[in-house]
């Protein structure tokens, strides 16, 4: 495909608007693919490459194709338009078994007949100077490549595959109708009633008028007429023709002759099967304006995500964890010691506490409490509602596009946020800066209180045995022993009580900053698993939104 368009952007200059239609609408193809039904794109895509390979072909030449049914007089009316008897006429089913191809003028004609797929045993280059009665007509139809097709009502199987496929590649289709079934709905459902698209590229000709009385000819003409009009194709013209009398054989030459010296058939030809497959595929679209996904909704999805991974019950632990350790090491060291024997709320979690924490709780699963069924519920609910809200007016296949964009990883989920959880430095695994300082403190008042403790015992001591005890040194009339005891002991349990105010502070600041990095990682998760996909399906649909319009400009 990126050849042939590679090659085709080279004569685009001819047609730019082809040009651009056919870029357009390859770009759609390939944001469609595996999002929209795969016959429907796998069709488009061969428009598109047809198109492509016929822009690159030669635009010299124009290929008009007669089709008809058996008895119509098609291939008489192929021999009086190259002006000589090249097909096999006569009354036997199937007369045409294969299409013929009469060339006027031979350059750069092969390539096309060899994609045309017409054998080279069925090729005839119509050179005026073979016949200089007809040289100046001849001279009209330069660049008429003329095919003859199979009769399109033959019982041959493969003769209605031929005829299908080259109806789909010639540039102008003449359509030879016979008196006897001009109505015949086969043709009439089959072939032109689908073509309304393409009536800028169809003439039709309802052959064997000498056989018509002629005061029937113009009621038939007319009738033909009014059918053509009913299937859609009120801007067909119609000639009235006999192939063995000669009658209106000079004006339907003049006709194509007339399109094809124009040089806009073939042109015409590739924007009608553009905007036909353009269509198409738009009607599978939508032509809903795709927007970005709704920040409340996706703001909602999250909210409703990190309440089913525990979030909460993870900032609770965070805040709790922090009140044991500081105050661990800022209460009175006595008591303070007790509390060790209380487990850590973070670590019954098997959650990241930090640096050190990484080292404690290396890769193993956290011991969060799975999500709940109501909570599941919601977050279900959460990503029906975002779905909903923007594949609102997309077509269906396009929603459901979505829809599965954003279910395809919904059960990685909980694996996906237990590792976020596990891998999330929460920030607490060193105590304040000031509690360190505290901790210090208490530290240097426990030991004044132990040796002013010490003090006493010694002078008690000494006293009891009858010993002259030294002078113990005294502040403000209160012994200096009995100071630091005193004032060790009461000073300590009073920062200890102080510290509280403090560490609960610093435990709500702690617990909010571990929120906002708990949600960024649930984000995260979400964004990868939900959003994500759901976005990557939305843009898609903006590429095929921009390529189809570009196509049916």
């Amino acid at each position: 495909m990126t050849s042939v368009l590679e090659g085709a952007k080279r004569l685009v200059s001819r047609s730019p608007d082809v040009g651009a239609r056919l870029q357009g609408l390859d770009e759609a193809v390939t944001a469609a693919r595996g999002r929209l039904d795969d016959a429907l794109v796998d069709e488009t895509a061969a428009v598109v490459d047809r198109a492509a390979t016929r822009l690159r072909l030669s635009a010299d030449h124009t290929v008009v194709a007669l089709a008809g049914a058996t008895g119509s007089g098609k291939s008489s009316t192929f021999n009086a338009l190259v002006g000589l008897d090249l097909a096999a006429t006569g009354v036997r089913r199937p007369t045409t078994s294969w299409a013929t191809a009469c060339v006027w003028g031979v350059d750069g004609a092969d390539e096309l007949l060899d994609w045309l797929g017409i054998a080279q045993r069925h090729r005839t280059v119509r050179d005026s100077m073979l016949d200089s009665g007809s040289g100046r007509e001849d001279r009209q139809l330069e660049g008429v490549v003329l095919l003859d097709l199979p009769d399109h009502d033959s019982t041959e199987v493969s003769h209605h595959l031929e005829v299908d496929r080259l109806v789909r590649l010639a540039d102008l289709l003449v359509w030879v109708l016979d008196p006897q079934k001009y109505a015949d709905a086969a043709i009439h459902e089959r072939y032109l009633a689908p073509l309304a698209t393409h009536q800028e590229v169809m003439v039709v000709v309802l052959n064997h008028l000498d056989r018509i009385p002629e005061a029937e000819r113009e009621p038939m003409l007319a009738d033909v007429r009014r059918l053509l009009d009913a299937d859609g194709l009120a801007g067909v013209p119609v000639f009235g023709v006999s192939a063995r009398d000669g009658i209106g054989v000079t004006e339907l030459k003049a006709e194509v002759a007339d399109r094809v010296s124009a040089k806009k058939t073939t042109r015409t030809r590739m924007v009608a099967d553009l905007k036909v497959a353009a269509e198409r595929l738009d009607a599978a679209t939508g032509r809903a304006t795709v927007r970005r996904l709704p920040e409340e909704r996706v703001s909602a999805l999250e909210d409703a995500v990190a309440e089913a991974a525990g979030v909460s019950t993870v900032v609770k632990a965070v805040e709790d964890s922090t009140r044991v350790r500081a105050r661990r090491a800022t209460g009175w060291p006595v008591t303070a010691w007790f509390s060790r024997l209380k487990p850590d709320p973070l670590k019954r979690l098997h959650l990241d506490l930090g640096a050190e924490g990484k080292q404690l709780t290396g890769t193993a699963r956290t011991s969060v409490p799975e999500a709940t069924s109501v909570q599941q519920a919601r977050v279900d609910t959460e990503v029906r509602a975002l779905v909903d809200e923007v594949t609102e007016g997309l077509g269906t296949p396009w929603a459901s596009a979505v829809r599965r964009a954003s279910t395809s990883r919904l059960d990685d989920l909980h694996d996906g946020l237990d590792k976020a959880l596990g891998a999330t430095d929460l920030g607490a695994s060193r105590i304040p800066v000031w509690a360190g300082a505290v901790r210090l403190l208490q530290w240097v008042l426990l030991l004044g209180a132990l040796g002013g403790g010490l003090w006493l015992g010694s002078l008690a001591v000494m006293g009891w045995a009858g010993s002259d005890a030294p002078d113990t040194p005294a502040w403000a009339g209160v012994p200096v022993p009995v100071l630091l005891l005193a004032g060790g002991v009461g000073l300590g349990i009073l920062l200890a009580l102080l510290c509280r105010l403090l560490v609960g502070l610093t435990a709500r600041s702690r617990a909010r900053r571990a929120d906002q990095r708990l949600r960024g990682a649930i984000n995260g998760v979400v964004e990868d698993l939900v959003t994500g996909p759901v976005q990557g399906e939305l843009e898609a649909h903006s590429t095929v939104r921009a390529g189809l319009d570009q196509a049916l400009t």
